[in-house]
Parts: structure tokens; sequence; C-alpha cells
């Protein structure tokens, strides 16, 4: 296993030298070639669980209990089968490539073809999340691309570990190992990576704002934006206040580490006391910080709600990850989408109602990769959506939007077959 405060800081052109080489190798695979590896991958993680649990001990020694952090690095038997599972289901999936999107026949004789094909190389810079490893390279593998990973520090010692299993099976099967690589996590590499147009055709940044903040402003590869949500969740005056509750507890707590976990309750005003009266006790009991707004926090008080902050302006737009959120009382839905499209990161969206109209209108209005009408947020997840796995969710408009998944890991090639025609 590698030493990370051993690792010489050095560039990484051999790495992306090789990443070029693997992307004219990964061509001569055939579909039942890259299942086949796929299956070996989820047989060797389950393989090597315990060898895995020992090194993401490694990362997690690092972290204090208490650390949000901590859920999203770890790695246990659950989660390792799960790993295996969502691999074995990418496995299954179609062969994204050599799709024909359109054949047609020019008067003068050319015979034209449209058909997708792999991007190339893919490198994905990413943070704390271990499984991002399996799943980015599960994904690249199943539609013929070459990956290059860039994790965090924090856990490098379970990424490294994942990245040797993968190589393991690669070489076991006779392929070239270098179709997946980890990347050291100095941040010098990190500007070496994204200025390395010769070499890699996409960059995905996954994490936190300012992680993608940075890709997007210094990156002359192209990049596609995944991972910052900052997800509200609405409710109207005709709502179901108990099916309301139930969808922002569990929007909130099931796992407030991730990107598509709640952020902000927006509430008409109509409702705030019948609310609150259903949703204070699950809170309580999974002691979630409130910062409420002037109108919300005394109603808060008469609840005798014990973790409770007066919210400022930073506290709206804000991608919490922990179990903290912020609520603003609104009236009506128009100053509810006001609000939303003021302070939203185009992620998800939820409108708990019982008014159609209502619903069709912010549904249609929201500017969101996903938009929900009675349901939790935590669902906007490529695995959950049948996709299999994703690279993140995007939030950008061009090529991809919501998860980013298999299907859209290829571009289009023109294919022109002739018999001496010319222009």
């Amino acid at each position: 296993m590698k030493n990370l405060e051993k690792e010489d800081k050095v560039g990484i052109q051999a790495e992306l030298e090789q990443a070029r080489q693997a992307k004219c190798t990964m061509a001569s695979m055939s579909n039942a070639d890259r299942q086949e590896v796929l299956k070996k991958i989820a047989s060797s993680l389950l393989i090597n669980k315990q060898r895995i649990i020992q090194e993401n001990q490694k990362d997690l020694v690092k972290l204090d209990d208490k650390d949000p952090k901590r859920d999203r690095l770890l790695l246990d038997e659950a989660r390792i089968e799960q790993m295996a599972s969502s691999v074995l289901e990418v496995s299954e999936l179609e062969d994204p490539t050599g799709q024909l999107l359109l054949e047609r026949e020019l008067p003068n004789g050319l015979l034209i073809r449209k058909e997708t094909v792999a991007l190339g190389v893919i490198a994905v810079i990413y943070e704390s999340r271990p499984n991002v490893t399996i799943d980015v390279a599960s994904l690249c593998l199943r539609s013929a691309n070459v990956c290059l990973l860039r994790g965090g520090s924090d856990a490098w010692y379970s990424n490294s570990c994942l990245v040797e299993i993968l190589k393991e099976v690669l070489v076991s099967v006779g392929c070239n190992p270098h179709l997946v690589q980890l990347l050291p996590v100095e941040r010098e590499h990190v500007d070496e990576l994204l200025h390395a147009r010769f070499y890699v055709d996409l960059i995905i940044p996954r994490g936190s704002q300012s992680l993608i903040n940075y890709v997007r402003e210094h990156a002359k590869v192209p990049v596609i934006e995944t991972g910052a949500g900052v997800c509200h969740t609405y409710v109207d005056k005709t709502a179901d206040l108990n099916m309301a509750a139930n969808i922002i507890a569990n929007a909130k707590i099931s796992r407030p580490s991730v990107c598509n976990a709640l952020d902000t309750i927006l509430v008409d005003a109509l409702v705030l006391n019948g609310l609150l009266e259903r949703l204070v006790p699950k809170f309580e009991s999974a002691k979630v910080e409130v910062l409420a707004d002037e109108i919300s926090y005394p109603v808060w008080q008469s609840f005798a709600y014990q973790h409770l902050g007066r919210a400022t302006e930073d506290d709206f737009g804000r991608e919490f990850l922990d179990l903290i959120c912020s609520m603003k009382v609104v009236n009506g839905l128009e100053e509810a989408l006001d609000h939303i499209a003021h302070y939203s990161s185009k992620h998800s969206e939820c409108i708990v109602s019982q008014n159609p109209k209502n619903i069709a209108t912010f549904m249609k209005m929201v500017d969101a990769a996903a938009v929900y009408a009675n349901a939790s947020t935590r669902f906007t997840d490529g695995g959950v959506f049948g996709l299999g796995a994703e690279i993140g969710i995007s939030t950008q408009k061009l090529h991809a939007r919501g998860p980013f998944a298999l299907e859209k890991l290829v571009c289009e090639k023109w294919f022109i077959n002739g018999d001496g025609q010319i222009r």
C-alpha cells in the first residue's frame, strides 16, 4: 500500500501518457470482455472485504467520531457488498457505445451513419467518498472509457486499496492496468490535470462548491459540474402535514452528508404551526440544528425546541452536509419560487402539496435537475433511478443533467462511406 506521507512530489506526466495509451487498447475490448471484467471486479470486492475495511480504518482514524465526513468515508461490509452489487448491475446494462443514431444515403450515393462512441479519457476529482472510486471505474470500463481518479487525501488509503484491487483484476484478465489510475493528492497535480488538453477529454469535479468553482475557473479541459446540492422542500398551504413532516425528516436525517439531503425548509405561513407540531419530535430525536428566520424562530421556541439558532442571509443557499438546516416562512407559491430561483444550486427541489395546479406550476417553473412533488429529494441518485451507478449529479445543462451515468459517457461519431465521390 502506498504511503501518503512519503509520496514523492513528482508530476503526473507518466500517468497521463499511460492513460492515452490505454485509450488505444480499450478499443480492442469487446462488450462481452468489459462485462466479464466488471463481474470479476464485483467478485474481488467481496473476496477482499477485510482488506478494504482494514485500509479504510487508516483513513477513519484521522477523523473525529462526530465529524460529518466520517459517514461519507466509512466502508463496512454492507457498503462493500452494495458496491459489488452496483458493479454487477452496471455490467448488465446495455452497452452505450456503438448505438446507431442515424443512417441515410445521400443523393450522390454517400452512406452516412452516426453512432455513439466512448468519450476517451475521463478524469474525476472528488472528495471523501471512496465508493465513488468504484462507481466511476465501473461506469468508465462499461462504456469503454479510461478513468483518472483524483480522490481526497482523507480517503487515500481506502482509494489506493480499491484501485489496487481493480488493477489486479485487469492484469488477471490480460487488460491494460492503466485503464484505471489513482492520481496523487497534492494540489499542484490538480492544476496539471486541469491543463492536460492533449491527454484528457473530460473532467468531472464532484464535491464541495469550492472544489467545483476552482475546477470550472481553472480548467482548460471540458468540464461537467456535479456534486453541490442546495435542496429545498416547500410546504404549501394545502399540504398533508403528516406527509410533509415525514418527507422533511427523511430528506434531512436519513443521510445528511450527501448532496441530495435537504438544506432549507420553506413553509407557507398558514401551516407553520401545524407543520412544526409534527416535525419537532422527529427533529428533536435526531438533534437537528435549525437556523430559523424571524417569523419561525419564536414558533420553534414555543415548542421548546432545544437545537435552535437564528438564520442569517448566509444560511440560505448553503449546503450543510450535516444535521443542520435553515427555515424560511413564505406567503404563497410565488414567494417560494422566488426564493428557490435565488438560492438553489439547481440540484433537487420539492413541493409538498395537495393542489394539482400548484404542483404543476412548481414542477414547470423550478429550474433544477430533479423536481419532486410529495417525495423526498433523497431519491436523486443514479442507482435509485435504475442507472446502475453515477459519477455525480450534474447541475448544468450541456450534455448531461441530473444523475450523470452510463448513457452520458459517450459522444457521437459520423461514419461516411463512398466510392470516389468528390465535392
